[in-house]
């Protein structure tokens, strides 16, 4: 395997049009990642008018610090990383913790029992009980919620919110196991789902 960056020809050309100044660069920029870094800051912040600021903030590290995209990774998850970044900091100042500090409370490695073919979506559907499990997904904590959502509902692979997140792929499927484990709990306990 090749120690040479991974290469993202469309990426490093969006990033030169910026950085060479390009006009409507940067616009097209934002359109295109606009709903990613919104996804990534209303999901740990969740609050409406937080989230608006911080994706405006997040916009502006991106400008900032474009230059320093090197296509190591795609131009999605740099970006996805400055907002996670970003929100983070701001959850972080406001004291509010990102992550459930309990540890798995029956002392087995969840790493042992992530099952990657779990469909969340899907089985909340068959029975009926989406609202409920939207409900239990707000419930957890900020950082849970991003992890689960990015991997569930946006299909992001583990590796890529390690890249995001900054975490060991091994943390990320801990948070995604306890984060399956609370919304079953929770499913259970209002609607009866079995765990």
């Amino acid at each position: 395997m090749s120690d040479s960056p991974i290469q993202h020809p469309e990426d490093q050309a969006l990033v030169a049009a910026v950085l060479d100044g390009e006009a409507g660069a940067f616009e097209r920029l934002v359109r295109q990642y606009q709903n990613l870094v919104w996804h990534v800051v209303y999901r740990m912040v969740r609050q409406a008018e937080d989230a608006q600021d911080l994706c405006q903030e997040a916009f502006l590290r991106v400008h900032q610090y474009l230059h320093q995209y090197r296509s190591e990774s795609a131009l999605k998850s740099w970006i996805a990383q400055v907002a996670y970044s970003v929100a983070k900091r701001h959850l972080e100042r406001k004291r509010i913790p990102i992550a459930d500090p309990a540890a798995d409370p029956d002392g087995e490695s969840p790493l042992d029992r992530v099952r990657d073919d779990f469909d969340l979506e899907h089985a909340c559907i068959e029975q009926q009980s989406a609202g409920h499990l939207h409900e239990a997904i707000e419930c957890l904590p900020p950082l849970q919620r991003t992890i689960l959502t990015l991997y569930h509902l946006d299909d992001m692979p583990i590796a890529e919110i390690a890249v995001i997140t900054g975490l060991a792929e091994g943390t990320i499927k801990s948070h995604l196991f306890r984060s399956r484990k609370q919304l079953r709990d929770a499913l259970n306990d209002r609607i009866g789902v079995a765990a």
